[in-house]
């Protein structure tokens, strides 16, 4: 179903999937590293730097007009954490050459200017321009200070923060406010050159390409010295199971947010990783499942009700918007609907719509060249290989024993609810 040939050209791995179904090649650089505090507020601002300018075109504006002249070519950099990975992605899509009226090599130009953005970026006496890490400072504390006010994201991030206390999962791939000051152009550099000689990098050409032309821009454009493997650290959390923590933060909000933070005791790398993906489909990972019915239509006791895995970390999360007054009901309710999952209460029907589901969405996030990478690039992630027939096959496969099974291993860890200033029913203070 999809054609990845891994090439090793020394420290990167070239992922190469060769493909006529888009009008655009796209190439996508990936770095990954250990979650940790003293690094994560660098690698969140290094990227965006990266992106600002290279030596021959040393500024924002003229790297835009640049990419203009590449028939439009896009660039653009991401940060996510995946298990206790913290991953830097750049991203360039350009028009495929072969649907233009002149033959422009554009695929080797953008190659070329990933190559630049990477290993010769804009640079003021041998470190990063100075003005352009104030510039991206600034904007840096712009997308962390977001999440604060956006109270969804806050709550999501707030729960993980309470459950994962102590643990690198904890951190925020944005890093840490208080950290964003003492950042200096020089301090940056010695990072970024850190980062080239010890992260696991990764590069995935998608499109119709010709692949040994390719091989050979990568082995002229992208040379790295090898470097030793890492042990690989397991992102499965080994916190023992103790008391139910319980978590209420107050501020002026009208609406309360309920989430709710489970360990599921299974990962992308176990034989139950499609059961697990079934019983969150069922549980409330779609417009069909319990939560949605019985939490947000029967009760109307949400105004969203969902949840989601953290696959690479055994996490389930429950996210929910309900009026603060409505705590103890929307709890009791949410616990009903995980019972039921235990108890196997679901439908046959159910079942087969969730297998549905799962599998559309599945073959919608690979139409296109980026949820295409972000599938693959699970298999970095893990020691385990799931091809995408396998994955389909494997969730066509699951019974309703798997899902109890899987079910029976979810634990509660922790209850985070965000609530207004006034006390809930029960007269809860909070924190």
């Amino acid at each position: 179903m999809v054609d990845e040939k891994v090439t090793a050209v020394g420290p990167v791995r070239v992922h190469m999937i060769p493909t006529d179904k888009y009008k655009t090649n796209t190439i996508v650089w990936k770095m990954k590293a250990p979650l940790a505090k003293e690094t994560v507020t660098l690698r969140a601002l290094l990227p965006y730097v990266l992106q600002s300018g290279t030596a021959d075109y040393p500024s924002v504006k003229a790297l835009r007009t640049y990419l203009d002249e590449l028939y439009g070519a896009t660039l653009n950099v991401d940060l996510t954490k995946k298990g206790e990975h913290h991953i830097m992605t750049i991203r360039i899509d350009v028009a495929n050459e072969r649907f233009l009226p002149e033959q422009t090599p554009l695929l080797s130009k953008a190659l070329q200017l990933l190559a630049d953005l990477l290993f010769r970026p804009a640079l003021d006496g041998g470190r990063f321009v100075t003005d352009i890490v104030e510039q991206e400072k600034r904007a840096l504390r712009q997308r962390i200070q977001a999440v604060y006010d956006d109270k969804m994201r806050y709550a999501n991030m707030r729960l993980v923060e309470e459950m994962c206390k102590g643990e690198p999962y904890a951190l925020s791939p944005n890093g840490e406010l208080e950290d964003v000051d003492g950042i200096t152009a020089e301090g940056l550099y010695r990072y970024y050159e850190r980062a080239l000689a010890e992260d696991e990098l990764d590069l995935y050409v998608i499109g119709d390409v010709a692949e040994e032309a390719v091989l050979t821009a990568v082995k002229q454009r992208f040379s790295l010295p090898d470097r030793p493997k890492r042990e690989r650290a397991s992102s499965v959390s080994v916190k023992p199971q103790g008391e139910v923590r319980e978590v209420i933060e107050r501020q002026d909000v009208k609406q309360g947010k309920l989430n709710i933070g489970y360990r599921t005791n299974v990962t992308y790398e176990d034989d139950d990783y499609y059961a697990l993906q079934l019983f969150n489909g069922i549980f409330g990972g779609f417009s069909h499942s319990k939560l949605f019915i019985n939490v947000r239509e029967k009760a109307s006791l949400a105004y969203y009700a969902a949840s989601r895995l953290e696959s690479h970390k055994g996490l389930l999360m429950v996210m929910s918007g309900i009026e603060p007054a409505n705590y103890e009901k929307a709890r009791r309710i949410i616990d009903e609907q995980m019972q039921a999952m235990k108890n196997g209460d679901f439908t046959d029907e159910e079942m087969a719509q969730t297998k549905a589901v799962i599998r559309n969405q599945l073959l919608e996030t690979l139409d296109t060249p980026r949820g295409l990478v972000e599938v693959l690039y699970h298999n970095v992630v893990s020691t385990r290989k799931r091809p995408i027939d396998e994955w389909i096959a494997g969730t066509d496969q699951v019974t309703r024993e798997d899902v109890v099974r899987v079910a029976d291993k979810v634990e509660l860890d922790t209850v985070y609810f965000l609530t207004g200033m006034e006390a809930t029913e029960d007269g809860k203070t909070g924190v």
